[in-house]
């Protein structure tokens, strides 16, 4: 079968790689669909946020179909739609799936049935391939309490995280500022049912507090992990906000006025990944009906992942590869 391997740091290839064989305990899934994520980025550039080795198989946002289920596995059938999450345990230790572990960039893998979550009828393939992206993002507004149809959400920062999080604060009933620079981030909000998408500029907070009769939002959410995002995350919330920051920004260090949370009396709190949240997004996707196909913008075969990795980021949001 093809794989895509990253060999070593800087060093992608497809090639023809064994199929696997499973154990009585394990379930055979051939891939449907797999995002690329910023983290591939940064794991085929040698880093990534626990130890690494090499070569691995990236491919952790993805859906797949059954096509073969141990003697000791219940509960799945062959042809059942799945998709799984990429922090799971294994007898050795909790690995990173795609990471520490071989992912699902190849035609056919082996994985542990409890890492499943089978998918509904009415979401297809590549909406099952943002399942995992969408629980961060979802994580990220649930962790901060959740939001409804009486309060505006600041997502600061329109990657594909904070984007999934504008769809979830909107599938909530929130009224959604998502402040990105580039053009076709911003589409892709308004695209998600987001009210306003602006630029940060340096007028933004100003914008942003013209918008909520300068109350500011009740949350706000820092998806991007930049410098610039970072200085201002405070300044758009409102008395007794909250703040979620999401974005990565490992050993970043940035002068930040913290005596604004305390003047504002926010509640700020860090999240990463979507620990206990994939039963309730995936059901929030298949009652809400959320379209999050703006996110995706380009589709490659997997026999084509070299060129799928160097569409650049700024002509992209969300590639996916695809096993037809």
């Amino acid at each position: 079968m093809k794989a895509l391997v990253f060999e070593s740091p800087g060093k992608p290839v497809v090639k023809e790689v064994p199929i696997p064989s499973i154990k009585d305990s394990e379930v055979l899934i051939r891939t449907r669909a797999v995002g690329i994520c910023h983290s591939d980025y940064e794991l085929l550039g040698g880093r990534y946020i626990i130890p690494i080795s090499y070569p691995v198989v990236p491919g952790h946002e993805w859906c797949g179909e059954v096509m073969a289920i141990g003697s000791l596995v219940s509960g799945l059938q062959v042809g059942d739609r799945v998709v799984g999450e990429c922090v799971v345990e294994t007898p050795e230790r909790l690995n990173h799936f795609g990471f520490s572990m071989d992912g699902a960039d190849r035609e056919y893998f082996a994985v542990q049935p409890e890492w499943l979550h089978k998918l509904p009828a009415n979401l297809d393939d590549t909406t099952g391939s943002l399942i995992e992206p969408f629980t961060c993002g979802y994580y990220a507004v649930m962790r901060s309490g959740g939001t409804n149809a009486s309060e505006t959400v600041v997502v600061s920062g329109g990657g594909t995280i904070g984007l999934c999080s504008a769809a979830a604060a909107v599938g909530m009933g929130a009224r959604v500022i998502v402040i990105d620079p580039l053009e076709r981030r911003r589409a892709a909000a308004i695209a998600l049912g987001a009210a306003y998408a602006l630029e940060p500029t340096d007028k933004v907070i100003e914008q942003v507090m013209a918008l909520t009769g300068g109350k500011g939002a009740e949350l706000v959410i820092e998806a991007s992990g930049h410098d610039s995002s970072l200085e201002k995350v405070f300044d758009f919330a409102a008395e007794e906000g909250r703040v979620s920051m999401v974005g990565i920004s490992l050993d970043r260090k940035v002068a930040l006025n913290l005596g604004k949370i305390q003047m504002r009396n926010l509640t700020v709190r860090g999240c990463i990944g979507s620990p206990g949240v994939w039963p309730a997004a995936i059901r929030f996707l298949e009652k809400t009906g959320i379209d999050l196909s703006p996110i995706q913008t380009h589709r490659f075969d997997l026999k084509d992942a070299i060129e799928a990795l160097n569409v650049p980021p700024s002509e992209c949001i969300k590639v996916t590869l695809t096993n037809d």
